[in-house]
């Protein structure tokens, strides 16, 4: 396909570049058709054909600055075939610092992850690392970087340590795939000026990631991932140093963390187990099927159960080592419940074992089921199960290592998402409970903030089945806490409890707390904003805000909404000025319905995916014994939410799997 004249004489004038003259068999000059400037040395700036003088100018920004030739070559040929708006969407917007960092698509341009992209984000974060530690004495403390078993992720770890190592910054990287959770474990033990890792957690194997800590050991947060995304936009033309990694093999600054942490890891995980439960493990038959999904968790699970002086874990064979293709699980993710877990369920049934525990691929995460042992059927337990489960059973633990404590010092946290059983349990047992934003980024900072003030930390989850047992990792860590739930599991073996026997004496005592969770797939930014525009002007009687009315119940008025929370506008009408006490971010659409009845239901965007999320719960008193009835509620309320505010069919919403 050739490009017309008439147009490519315009783009050259705007480029302000000579047309490119070869010459033919018979010595007569004629203008190079695009197949030929191709091939040609894109330094004279003929690299765009376009209508769009902007959309030439990162073609030409492209073509000059990346030196991998299987993506160059993505964009040329792309050129080469007129694909403006492909090459619009992969070039004109770029990926931004969304949930701690980047996540998208490998491929070719500004859009996506791939090598220039990464430079390009480790050039900005070594200058705002260097902004705020402008001393050679306070760089020595480095930054450690970490990769898992995607597609090019060992890459992109070495092109980022190669940016720091050629600035003079000394640099931590695992020889080897880690779980996520060793890189912010390794900050704290290290005092490192901050970390990378190379992930995009369950996402599909088209994926890849980049997610950040700071010296916290936390995910990062505002200020620093704004000011990190303006230094590498001021930082994009690479580096004449950025492309080489010879230095990988030179550099006196280079070192590798992994034996050192590894038994400083496992060291403190044996630490946060009382004494009397490692004799217990020792002694139980307790023991577990275990999948990796595809990634990296079998040998760090494998030494976590050491750690705790358990049984080995019987391991998927087929999921239990990394493979970028995933090609066992339409979804590499276990949050998604009994479709993630086929193969586990079918060699428990094999082996008779009664218990499953599933990591992500990044091992951050942790999914269990459960086979009943009357009806044999299965039971994957939601993660605000799990996190009734694990956070009763860290507190017992934490009572054992620490008797004579004050517990009104010790504090328990999870999103505000997830299930509020933390809640109930707090206010009979004297613990502190505190409420965060979603994600882990906000837990791991508050946690931060609280052991600041000489407060301890004694357990934080989100319902994406995200768990910190202890603040020896301030994020979420999956392989912990299949020791603990293992732990527990021998615990409760030893009285004949399973685990769901556990979670329903923990609703007695404390209430029944049910939930339900799903999401709709919108690829439409506009369809979004309008279910959410909508759902914000269709109260009625007086507005909340001069632009906002929100609903006052469902059903025609069967349930009464008691107070609305809008962290994207900063309403919260459950306040005396009508003002939100969470920070609020207008980036996103998050509202939370309080009913009259105790059900509380959240609607929200995704950070990292296409979907718009619903959470909901009901929370129970201890005297409320009609569980079948209080869930029933949730179930009416629930499907009317849907129908009434999010009208999938109108709105063409792809329901979950």
């Amino acid at each position: 396909m050739f490009i017309k004249f008439s147009v490519y004489l315009r783009l050259l004038r705007e480029l302000k570049v000579a047309p490119v003259k070869i010459f033919t068999s018979t010595n007569q000059s004629v203008l190079a058709q695009p197949q030929q400037i191709r091939n040609m040395d894109h330094s004279n700036g003929v690299d765009g054909y376009s209508d769009n003088p902007h959309l030439n100018g990162k073609i030409r920004d492209w073509l000059k600055w990346d030196k991998n030739e299987k993506t160059r070559h993505e964009i040329e040929d792309l050129v080469q075939r007129c694909e403006w708006k492909t090459l619009e969407k992969r070039l004109v917007n770029r990926l931004t610092f969304g949930t701690a960092g980047l996540r998208g698509v490998m491929y070719a341009g500004f859009y996506a992850m791939n090598d220039l992209v990464v430079i390009q984000s480790a050039q900005g974060l070594l200058k705002y690392i260097q902004q705020c530690f402008p001393t050679d004495k306070e760089r020595e403390r480095g930054i450690v970087l970490g990769y898992d078993g995607r597609y090019n992720s060992k890459r992109f770890a070495e092109l980022t340590a190669c940016v720091f190592l050629n600035a003079g910054v000394p640099v931590l990287l695992f020889s080897q795939m880690v779980a996520t959770p060793f890189i912010p474990f390794t900050i704290l033990q290290k005092k490192c000026l901050a970390g990378v890792m190379v992930t995009a957690s369950h996402n599909p194997k088209e994926d890849n990631g980049y997610k950040v800590y700071w010296g916290n050991g936390a995910q990062i947060i505002s200020p620093h991932d704004k000011l990190i995304e303006k230094s590498i936009l001021e930082n994009l033309e690479p580096f004449s140093t950025s492309w080489n990694l010879d230095i990988l093999s030179s550099s006196s600054l280079l070192t590798d963390p992994y034996d050192e942490m590894i038994k400083s890891y496992y060291d403190k995980l044996t630490a946060t187990i009382p004494k009397d439960i490692l004799e217990t493990n020792h002694s139980s038959d307790f023991q577990c099927v275990y999948s990796a999904m595809h990634g990296v968790g079998y040998v760090y699970v494998k030494k976590a159960m050491e750690a705790g002086d358990l049984k080995p874990v019987i391991a998927v064979k087929e999921q239990s080592y990394a493979d970028p293709e995933f090609p066992t699980v339409k979804f590499p993710n276990p949050e998604e419940g009994a479709s993630s877990l086929e193969l586990s369920m079918k060699l428990a049934d094999s082996v008779d074992v009664d218990v499953i525990l599933a990591n992500d691929p990044d091992a951050d995460r942790l999914a269990c089921a459960e086979r009943h042992k009357d009806t044999r059927q299965w039971k994957v337990f939601t993660g605000n199960e799990l996190g009734a489960l694990l956070g009763w059973w860290a507190f017992e633990c934490y009572k054992k290592l620490n008797p004579n404590e004050n517990f009104s010092d010790c504090y328990m946290l999870a999103s505000t998402v997830s299930s509020k059983v933390l809640r109930a349990i707090a206010n009979v047992e004297g613990f502190q409970f505190i409420e965060t934003l979603t994600g882990f980024k906000w837990m791991g900072n508050e946690s931060c903030k609280l052991m600041a003030q000489g407060k301890s930390i004694v357990f934080a989850f989100e319902e994406a089945i995200g768990f910190m047992v202890s603040p020896t990792v301030l994020d979420k860590d999956g392989v912990s806490a299949a020791c603990h739930l293992a732990s527990l599991g021998s615990y409760l073996r030893h009285s004949n409890l399973s685990f769901n026997d556990k979670l329903n004496e923990i609703y007695n005592r404390y209430g029944y707390h049910c939930t339900i969770n799903s999401y709709f797939i919108c690829h439409d930014p506009e369809v979004i904003s309008a279910i959410f525009t909508k759902i914000r002007n269709s109260g009625i009687g007086d507005k909340v805000t001069s632009d906002c009315s929100y609903p006052t119940s469902i059903l025609n008025g069967k349930y009464r909404i008691e107070s609305v929370r809008d962290l994207t506008t900063g309403v919260d009408t459950s306040q005396p000025d009508n003002k939100a006490t969470l920070p609020t971010s207008k980036s996103s659409q998050m509202i939370t319905f309080s009913f009259e009845n105790g059900v509380v239901v959240t609607l929200r965007t995704s950070g990292t995916e296409p979907k718009i999320k619903y959470y909901s719960e009901m929370c129970g008193k201890p005297q409320d014994k009609n569980w079948d009835e209080l869930r029933q509620i949730l179930v009416e309320i629930v499907d009317a939410i849907v129908d009434e505010f999010l009208e999938p069919q109108h709105n063409k919403l792809i329901p979950r799997d």
